[in-house]
């Protein structure tokens, strides 16, 4: 009995921690589909703040794709390696890695996953990583999770100190591993970083990792569907294609589905596909994901009509918040953050904005930095300039009631 006891006692406090660490704050719940409008509490609101850049979250032919292919494959699948792999997976991975001009693709649950999957499966304890410091949680646990030991971070976009980095490493890097391999030293980076919306000086860090013998890779999750030539992504912006080694790529932004996946040589995704964890012990995306995905490549391949009207909405918007007094920060992609510093004006002026119909939430410590806190919009291929200049008026008006232009 005492023993029965002392593990309650033991539980409760658990249970009591978990509680006292909890904000009180719940996710908004959306009850419609998500375009240039959605649904909150039964009232439309001015969508400012998803990431469907393109909006096809709300397009006929990928809604009519997934109908088609439920009714003629079902909708689950199964482990990759064991009965999972469908004709659709293969079909979509093909069309992947043509779309980003690489030789092989291999897709798998999330972005998430993918970035796993990239650095733990190559990446060992006696190995070196080179990591930006405002790359994504996901990179950052993906690089706890490979183990590594030797692990640097340079400067946000900062190739000065990145070079010091690298050459801080050259002696280890010569120096065998234990197992007597040759260690791998890997610079990894965003490529749109998600919170100010810059990018990644990739030419100069491909220019470095040639002079110092390292492998690169670029999470693109907020490029796919934005950058380059019919929105094939950041490498293709800065045309350094079969340049970086390891492209990463998100499926639930631009793509609106769910879905990560890597892109490089066919050497390199084979041995993926053999070994890592995330790809072999997860079940593979459902029918309709893999089918609302291929949709999406096939229309990007068929014009840049939309992407277009993404940047022309998102330059318009810059370029109103610049002319009423915002910081908008330096982005450089469709990712605009009014930056306003402190989390309690932040935390207020989203609420004033919900008030006026807009829905922008606000960017608050640990997602920036603690006197970094923001409003982060991001428009997209739905909005039209009524949209547009309706959330620009409520932007106004609540920035100066609360004094914040």
């Amino acid at each position: 009995m005492l023993q029965v006891s002392c593990m309650s006692k033991i539980t409760d406090d658990f249970y009591k921690k978990l509680e006292e660490s909890l904000s009180p704050k719940t996710p908004v719940v959306i009850e419609s589909s998500e375009g240039a409008y959605l649904t909150i509490n039964g009232k439309k609101k001015l969508n400012f703040c998803s990431s469907h850049y393109l909006a096809l979250s709300t397009e006929p032919r990928i809604i009519k794709a997934v109908k088609e292919a439920a009714d003629l494959y079902g909708i689950g699948t199964g482990y990759r390696t064991l009965a999972g792999t469908h004709k659709l997976h293969v079909e979509l991975e093909k069309a992947l890695a043509g779309f980003k001009n690489a030789e092989a693709a291999i897709v798998l649950q999330g972005g998430y996953m993918a970035n796993c999957a990239a650095i733990q499966t190559i990446i060992a304890k006696e190995d070196i990583v080179i990591s930006d410091e405002l790359n994504h949680a996901s990179i950052i646990d993906a690089v706890r999770l490979s183990q590594v030991g030797n692990k640097f971070i340079y400067k946000h976009r900062d190739v000065k100190d990145l070079e010091e980095k690298l050459k801080e490493v050259q002696k280890l890097l010569k120096t065998p591993k234990s197992d007597g391999q040759q260690r791998i030293l890997l610079i990894v980076t965003d490529g749109v970083f998600s919170m100010d919306g810059d990018l990644a000086p990739l030419p100069q860090i491909v220019e470095l990792a040639k002079k110092y013998n390292a492998i690169t890779m670029v999470d693109d999750a907020h490029g796919e569907g934005v950058l380059g030539k019919g929105g094939r992504g950041i490498v293709d912006h800065f045309n350094l294609h079969r340049q970086i080694d390891i492209e990463v790529g998100t499926l639930s932004k631009a793509f609106s589905v769910m879905g990560g996946f890597i892109t490089g040589k066919k050497i390199l995704i084979d041995f993926y596909k053999q070994k890592a964890r995330q790809f072999l012990f997860s079940n593979a995306l459902t029918i309709p994901d893999t089918a609302a995905i291929l949709e999406g490549v096939k229309i990007l391949e068929e014009s840049d009509e939309r992407v277009k009207k993404l940047w022309n909405n998102a330059n318009y918007l810059k370029s109103e918040f610049k002319k009423l007094g915002f910081d908008t920060g330096h982005s450089e992609s469709p990712i605009t953050p009014i930056i306003l510093r402190e989390e309690s004006i932040a935390r207020e002026f989203s609420s004033k904005l919900f008030d006026l119909d807009v829905f922008a939430t606000p960017i608050v410590f640990p997602m920036v930095a603690k006197d970094k806190a923001r409003i982060r919009i991001i428009p997209s291929a739905a909005h039209s300039k009524e949209d547009l200049d309706f959330g620009i008026k409520a932007f106004e008006k609540v920035g100066k009631e609360l004094k914040a232009i």
